[in-house]
């Protein structure tokens, strides 16, 4: 059974861990891999076909918690102890919730003090206790239904019993209801660097580089942290000292090994006597990853990953906000497809494939992606299919969702 301290309005955990409000996805992913074999049975629920609408939830089965994380901004906004008996709880360091400790109306109570009356859902048949940034839920038939001026006071069984909290809900805000993910709270910084957005830089239909707003955890000249923002641009042809004076030190360096989509590149039978491979800079927090030529030593190429659940790449990027306007292209009388001046179309992370493809002239068969690895030949979540446009390639998963984008430059 995992001892826990609550913290309202921020968070559930012990000594070595905890969940944080407004914390990643990917963050708490690394806690629970932390505590394998303390923390067990997790299950990731989400909608394959509406990802954005549908909350994202991590679902800790054997210990009756439930991490709820807004499906956009993909950030902890709620978190939910749905099975009391499972979990010991504490306020202040004093036990409110265990085997021996029942979480009663008086013990509620006494541990958290006066509150506002609650409120009775008929529906539900719940009576709702609501504190700042923390609420219990209490299981009662609707003959019991209490005075509202009295609150739970008013409670009478025949038995004389009180009721027990059956659910209890952290969040950030007066009502859990209609509460929205924090920002990331400076103690999940770990030094990393994060980004709001990125506006991708084009010039005469073709792509030069990249202007990315990211923000940071630093020292204030009063020695206190706080949240900086910062705009870099990087483009293609930079140095890798350029892009890390930049972007700063990547999560990763990864050397290519094979390039299986080489077989659709005009050179790909030309054979080089050069035993260098080009290699990547990973950014995993900006969803970024930067190719650098082996020969050169300079960027070629640019992958931004949009992290949708449901993708074979899911949680190892945090998700890459982009902005990319292209030029709109429309279909003549003879049907074929014409650039229209001064008219575009703007490509985000969240924008579907029929929308884009309705408005510009992409290749016609795409290429079909299916991942695997060398311990699981089978790519659990499907293939993805690549389709080209001008320097672009929009790869794209079954739900019609954007799955990365790469920009490559006009060498490639």
């Amino acid at each position: 059974m995992l001892d826990l301290e609550i913290v309202p309005e921020r968070s559930l955990g012990c000594e070595n861990w905890e969940f944080i409000l407004g914390m990643h996805f990917s963050q708490a992913v690394s806690v629970i891999q932390s505590q394998i074999g303390v923390i067990k049975g997790v299950h990731v629920l989400y909608s394959e076909m509406d990802p954005l609408n549908t909350d994202l939830i991590l679902d800790l089965t054997q210990d009756g918690i439930r991490l709820i994380f807004d499906a956009v901004v993909q950030r902890l906004k709620v978190i939910e102890v749905y099975n009391m008996k499972l979990v010991r709880l504490k306020y202040c360091g004093v036990v409110f919730n265990s085997h021996e400790t029942v979480p009663t109306v008086e013990q509620i109570e006494n541990s958290f003090g006066a509150t506002h009356p609650g409120m009775y859902d008929s529906g539900k048949q719940l009576f709702v206790l609501n504190f700042r940034g923390l609420t219990f839920y209490f299981p009662v038939d609707s003959k019991y239904q209490p005075d509202y001026a009295l609150g739970l006071g008013s409670l009478q069984f025949p038995s004389g019993s009180s009721p027990v909290v059956s659910c209890m809900a952290i969040y950030s805000g007066n009502n859990s209801s209609e509460t929205k993910a924090p920002l990331l709270p400076l103690c999940v910084y770990m030094n990393n660097v994060y980004l709001q957005k990125v506006e991708v830089i084009r010039e005469a239909r073709k792509t030069s580089g990249l202007r990315l707003h990211l923000y940071s955890e630093g020292p204030s000249r009063f020695l206190e942290y706080k949240s900086q923002n910062l705009t870099k641009e990087v483009f293609f042809g930079d140095t890798c000292q350029s892009v890390l004076s930049s972007l700063g030190t990547p999560s990763r360096v990864f050397y290519k090994s094979e390039d299986k989509m080489k077989i659709h590149s005009p050179n790909s039978n030309k054979k080089s006597s050069d035993a260098h491979s080009d290699y990547f800079y990973n950014y995993f927090t900006l969803g970024l990853d930067v190719l650098f030529d082996s020969k050169t030593q300079r960027v070629k190429k640019f992958v931004l990953h949009t992290n949708f659940p449901g993708h074979y790449n899911f949680n190892m990027y945090h998700r890459c906000e982009f902005e990319l306007v292209l030029p709109q292209d429309s279909r003549d009388n003879s049907k074929k497809l014409i650039n229209i001046p001064c008219q575009t179309v703007t490509v985000t992370t969240f924008t579907q494939w029929d929308a884009i493809s309705e408005q510009i002239s992409p290749s016609e068969r795409p290429v079909v992606l299916n991942r695997s690895s060398s311990t699981n030949t089978t790519n659990p979540f499907g293939s993805t299919f690549s389709y080209g446009y001008q320097d672009i390639i929009f790869e794209v998963m079954p739900n019609n969702y954007i799955a990365s984008l790469t920009l490559h430059s006009e060498s490639e």
